[in-house]
């Protein structure tokens, strides 16, 4: 299952935090950035391994939530956005040469995969009619619904007619 990956993934940076954080640092610090110019007075860890516990954090809670089907939509799409930067952050496969580059791009590959995955896992109804459908149903009832009541008026107005005289 998809999820475990995320579980095993967070474990592993949990466990090795500050290798974790060495390797996510170019990347941190370019959100760091963002995050100070898009909400200054917002609270963000400048410390780049408490970014990676919050990440790991994020990533068990919502790949928990994905494995036991609750809020499964929700929980596919925070784990695609945590996935962004962990993929930029952990498989920079640009830094490297040999045969260190090609894992990494393997790396890489499969987490853009997964990405792909998990955004068509937020967009799953299970089956059910999405909003889309919802709404162009309702409307093509109502359209029908007002075409019998105006069948309906005529045929009235035509028996009134017919009993005045």
């Amino acid at each position: 299952m998809i999820a475990s990956m995320f579980v095993v993934g967070a474990a592993d940076a949990l466990r090795n935090t500050s290798a974790a954080a060495e390797r996510a640092k170019p990347v941190a610090d370019q959100l760091i950035g963002l995050g100070k110019k898009a909400a200054p007075t917002a609270p963000i860890p400048e410390d780049t391994a408490t970014l990676v516990r919050i990440n790991a954090g994020v990533q068990v809670v919502a790949a928990l939530g994905l494995a036991t089907n609750r809020a499964p939509r929700a929980c596919a799409l925070v784990l695609a956005g945590s996935l962004v930067p962990t993929t930029l952050a952990g498989h920079r496969f640009w830094d490297f040469s040999g045969e260190k580059a090609k894992e990494q791009r393997q790396h890489f590959v499969k987490n853009v995969a997964v990405l792909g995955g998990l955004i068509i896992a937020a967009g799953d109804t299970d089956g059910a009619p999405g909003v889309t459908w919802r709404a162009k149903r309702v409307a093509k009832d109502a359209r029908r619904e007002a075409g019998h009541l105006a069948s309906t008026a005529k045929l009235e107005a035509k028996l009134a007619k017919a009993n005045l005289t």
